[in-house]
């Protein structure tokens, strides 16, 4: 997922750790607000910071909230690991005690009821009322103060509660508790699923309120930028001239000329460029072509639509896979024109070449292309070799070899005509390669 759960303030059980007795809690911040006068660093305070998790929730089907995982063996995990041993540890004192001491039990207990009452539903009120009957703070004072205080109990009580109200994967974790007799390590076992009750309570709102979540998204963000817009005209400057280019790439004339008639016929010419009257310009055919461009983006361009600036991240991606995949699907034309029918006619091979072309392509991450594409030509000849001897069909030859391995190679190239045939570059007409 993305880092958006960073910014989503809210409770977290495990935070009872944090402080002798009392559970700490979190608040929203309010956002800093800058000058309009730097429009870029603005829109991103503004936009994409403000509302980027109504964005991704209002974009991706998927979107769920995850507690942030501290990577094994980090200074923060190990400090955080201590601290919550040590509380847990000084709260089995206490309860240990002669008499004991239940002022820390009677917080966490306070919390815990805040929690349950959190999971209900509005319509659940008479399940709400065992709660507060079962779990009155008043009553539980007391019986603390009189040294009667049953936490065992009390345990049991919230445990058939949690059962109650927790999703099916998470019957297991609670029916674990119940094996546990220590009532500190028992408290503490409670908090952690009630952590994640939380998290599926959330998750579950949220995949309920995603589609008045995404209208609501569209309309701030409409409302936000007319806002920005109206106190400085030039806002969208960026975004006006990607649309213009967009719309003239649609509206040049196509090629005139003795070469016009090779050029259409050519397999590196472009879809839609027969000799044909053009047709009227929608605003539909300029947003296609301008996302298209956004695929060929260069990151070094800064001039990037202000108002996809909360989706650029989503759209670099998306011009990441399919790079890879114009690059797999060049590397399987390639390598079939050496191989034959036969070999690639074996659904099983392919798949294979498929397999270990993607994830040799994992590599374009942390190596140059052209590096990493070497490596990638060398494992292809290599399978189709083998798998050639394997059928008994006659093996490639040294020169046919260093051909596949070479032309392999150079699809690392963005200008290589294959790649610009199979890859989103064929669909630009800024982008034409010379024929095969």
């Amino acid at each position: 997922m993305t880092d958006v759960e960073e910014n989503v303030p809210g409770k977290d059980p495990g935070d009872a750790e944090s402080r002798p007795c009392k559970p700490e809690s979190s608040g929203p911040t309010r956002e800093d607000k800058s000058s309009l006068r730097d429009h870029p660093s603005r829109l991103r305070n503004t936009v994409n910071d403000v509302s980027k998790l109504s964005s991704e929730i209002g974009m991706n089907r998927d979107f769920r909230m995850e507690e942030k995982v501290l990577p094994p063996g980090s200074l923060e995990g190990r400090i955080r690991e201590t601290m919550h041993d040590a509380f847990w540890d000084h709260l089995k004192e206490r309860l240990s005690a002669t008499p004991p001491d239940f002022s820390c039990a009677l917080e966490l207990l306070k919390e815990i009821k805040e929690i349950l009452l959190s999971l209900l539903l509005p319509r659940q009120n008479r399940l709400r009322s065992e709660i507060e009957e079962a779990l009155d703070m008043d009553l539980l004072t007391q019986e603390a103060e009189h040294g009667a205080l049953n936490v065992p109990h009390l345990s049991k009580y919230i445990l058939n509660t949690m059962a109650l109200l927790c999703a099916p994967v998470r019957d297991e974790a609670v029916q674990k508790l119940e094996s546990i007799s220590d009532p500190a390590w028992l408290l503490r076992g409670i908090f952690q699923v009630l952590g994640l009750m939380k998290m599926d309570m959330v998750n579950y709102t949220i995949q309920s309120l995603q589609p008045q979540l995404q209208e609501h998204s569209i309309r701030y963000e409409r409302a936000k930028f007319q806002d920005l817009l109206n106190k400085q005209p030039s806002l969208l400057d960026h975004t006006a001239r990607w649309l213009t280019r967009a719309a003239a790439q649609l509206s040049a004339p196509p090629p005139s000329g003795p070469d016009a008639a090779d050029a259409a016929s050519s397999p590196c010419s472009f879809p839609g460029e027969a000799a044909s009257s053009p047709e009227p310009l929608s605003p539909t055919m300029v947003l296609s072509q301008g996302f298209l461009n956004l695929l060929l983006w260069d990151p070094e361009d800064d001039e990037f639509p202000e108002t996809l600036l909360t989706d650029r991240a989503r759209l670099q991606e998306l011009e990441a896979q399919l790079r890879q995949l114009t690059i797999l699907a060049s590397v399987l034309l390639v390598s079939s024109s050496f191989s034959g029918s036969v070999l690639f006619g074996s659904p099983q091979f392919v798949d294979k070449l498929k397999r270990v072309t993607r994830a040799l392509l994992e590599e374009f991450k942390s190596r140059p292309e052209e590096e990493a594409m070497l490596t990638v030509s060398e494992q292809v000849a290599q399978e189709i070799h083998q798998s050639l001897k394997n059928m008994g069909l006659a093996a490639l030859s040294s020169d046919n070899t260093a051909s596949l391995i070479g032309q392999l190679q150079d699809v690392a190239k963005k200008e290589n005509c294959v790649r610009s045939v199979i890859g989103a570059g064929s669909l630009s007409k800024q982008n034409r390669c010379p024929s095969l």
